[in-house]
């Protein structure tokens, strides 16, 4: 159920972003959701991908700094309302989001929201529970 993401630290400078995709994409890799954060002088970009051990090795043979993070994608109802239905039941249980970006997958009328939880595994258990619809490793080939 939990996926992993690819973060990586960027100077704020020109070309940074492009080195960071021009290297994934000549090893193969494919980039299925990604968020910038920036700050003055660097940014995070946050990614999930289909190879994401494979990336983390590519970037850091690369020279860039990458890390890795258990985050959660969710499919929810692309329709007024149905990302808060979600928040919903996640506020019923007390769980915080510490932050999240989207993205709309082309097989099915979903849009995919990745999520990364102060608690993942209680997250885990909670969407579970309330049936909703996880995303795996797997699946984001297909995507």
């Amino acid at each position: 159920m939990k996926l992993t993401q690819i973060s990586v630290f960027l100077e704020n400078r020109k070309g940074r972003l492009y080195e960071v995709c021009r290297l994934l994409g000549q090893h193969g890799i494919s980039i299925r959701a990604l968020n910038i954060a920036e700050a003055t002088d660097f940014g995070v970009l946050r990614m999930v991908v289909d190879k994401p051990d494979a990336a983390k090795q590519v970037l850091h043979d690369g020279g860039f700094v990458a890390s890795q993070t258990e985050v959660i994608v969710v499919e929810v109802s692309d329709q007024p309302g149905g990302l808060a239905d979600v928040l919903h039941l996640l506020n019923q249980d007390d769980l915080n989001v510490e932050y999240m970006y989207a993205f709309v997958e082309k097989r099915t009328d979903k849009a995919l929201v990745v999520f990364r939880f102060e608690d993942t595994e209680k997250a885990q258990r909670v969407l579970t529970a309330h049936h909703i619809s996880v995303v795996h490793q797997a699946d984001l080939a297909s995507l």
